[in-house]
């Protein structure tokens, strides 16, 4: 029984009296039970159970679903974008590291309501890979993609319960950015084969997403060194790891789908000619 009640102090001193007061009785941030069985349930569907229920039905079309999902998407990025602007001008942010404000003032509950939302948007984002399983698209579910989409609402979790404002709303920031032209392109995408011919920037779009770790590398990496803030080192060197590792994957990724392509199809031209 002694034991037993040692790990549910450890529980309670880890889960409530570390994390941040403010966001304590928030949806899903009291424990990390409840997201971490969504993405168990998320990685049995997407890898398991959804290409088996698949396996012998004709591909749902999900047109118009995936044009309104997109949409709310790109407004919550756009939101989500618009709120961190305004912080880094109200802040004057001058990228440094920045300090975590725990005040219960609304200037800054509205910073951690931001960064509360961007944890939210990560996990409506799961859908991303729902909607390929049910299209028949499992080529798209690949490791990168799962790995990313399993990471971030995990790491905003994190990021959110203990440390809601600070050096975390202008990463999240450039991240929002990205998506906003992210959601953008599959909006367009998902329009038809007759708009096929507004896509050619595809590879841009990665090009895009390889600037953004290297300019949340940078920032994580500059923060590592700063003295007197109050923002964690450790979530710094999380960050940097996941970055790199954001970095070798797309990176990869580019190389291969643009890059080692393109080789090819000149040398092909080459032959034929």
């Amino acid at each position: 029984m002694s034991i037993i009640s040692n790990v549910q102090r450890g529980f309670d001193y880890i889960f409530d009296d570390l994390g941040d007061p403010r966001v304590k009785d928030w949806w899903l941030m009291k424990s990390p039970w409840p997201v971490l069985t969504v993405l168990g349930a998320y990685l049995y569907f997407c890898s398991y159970k959804g290409p088996q229920y698949m396996k012998d039905k004709k591909p749902y079309r999900l047109k118009n679903v995936l044009i309104v999902y997109n949409i709310v998407q790109i407004a919550l990025s756009v939101y989500l974008t618009y709120t961190g602007l305004v912080y880094i001008y109200k802040t004057s942010y001058r990228f440094t590291c920045q300090d975590i404000n725990y005040s219960n003032d609304p200037e800054n509950l509205r910073w951690a309501s931001s960064v509360y939302l961007y944890f939210i948007a990560k996990i409506t984002e799961l859908l991303d890979t729902v909607f390929f399983v049910l299209r028949k698209k499992q080529n798209q579910v690949t490791f990168l993609h799962l790995y990313h989409h399993t990471l971030m609402p995990l790491l905003s979790w994190y990021g959110t319960k203990y440390y809601a404002g600070g050096q975390a709303i202008p990463e999240g920031t450039v991240n929002s950015f990205i998506h906003v032209i992210m959601y953008g392109y599959y909006l367009v995408a998902g329009l038809g084969p007759q708009y096929q011919k507004y896509l050619w920037w595809k590879k841009h779009l990665t090009s895009m997403q390889l600037i953004q770790f290297c300019l949340v590398l940078y920032l994580n990496v500059v923060g590592l060194f700063s003295q007197n803030c109050n923002y964690p080192k450790s979530l710094n060197v999380i960050v940097v790891t996941n970055c790199l590792a954001f970095l070798y994957m797309f990176g990869r990724f580019y190389y291969n789908s643009y890059v080692k392509n393109n080789r090819g199809k000149s040398e092909v031209e080459i032959k034929e000619s």
